[in-house]
């Protein structure tokens, strides 16, 4: 049974991401003109700011340096986070998500989006944001029935803790 390239750098890179406090998510070669970029994308369920992304980008790099894994010709290290707008693949990745707007693809066909409130083993309790004055609804959605899922960015999504503080700044104004 061979393996491929991708499949041992991660059986070589994989340790020492956990050991730095973070999950592996993917490891991609490419070629690129007469270089190759292997790019490694890493994240934890508290997000994995520039100073971890920095250190694990050098305990990698002095990994590779000490083996062949990559072959004798030149190559770039690209070490990132998964970005914005994600696919979401594991549980993990679910349940990193829990508050963001999702876009589901689902198995029988169609498409939903959706706020993710909770996600359990089975499934996902999701917020149907309402359409045209309609107020919002919640949904179950067993993992099965999804056959894909991305997050979603938002530019203007309206903070619950704004609500607080516009009516406590409200209040104060009827007061003075």
């Amino acid at each position: 049974m061979s393996t491929t390239q991708s499949e041992r750098l991660r059986e070589l890179l994989e340790p020492l991401v956990t050991s730095q406090g973070l999950d592996l998510e993917e490891i991609d070669v490419e070629t690129v003109g007469r270089r190759r970029v292997l790019r490694v994308v890493v994240d934890s369920d508290t997000g994995a700011d520039l100073d971890r992304v920095a250190d694990v980008s050098r305990a990698l790099s002095a990994k590779l340096d000490e083996t062949d894994a990559m072959g004798a010709g030149e190559y770039t290290l690209e070490v990132g986070t998964p970005g914005a707008e994600r696919a979401l693949t594991e549980h993990r990745h679910y349940v990193r998500a829990a508050g963001r707007l999702v876009r589901f693809q689902l198995t029988e066909g169609g498409e939903l989006v959706a706020r993710i409130l909770r996600v359990d083993e089975e499934g996902l309790d999701l917020e149907v944001p309402g359409v045209k004055g309609r107020k919002a609804t919640t949904r179950r959605l067993a993992f099965p029935d999804v056959a894909r899922a991305r997050v979603q960015v938002e530019f203007n999504r309206k903070n619950k803790n704004d609500d607080a503080e516009n009516a406590v700044n409200a209040e104060n104004e009827e007061e003075a």
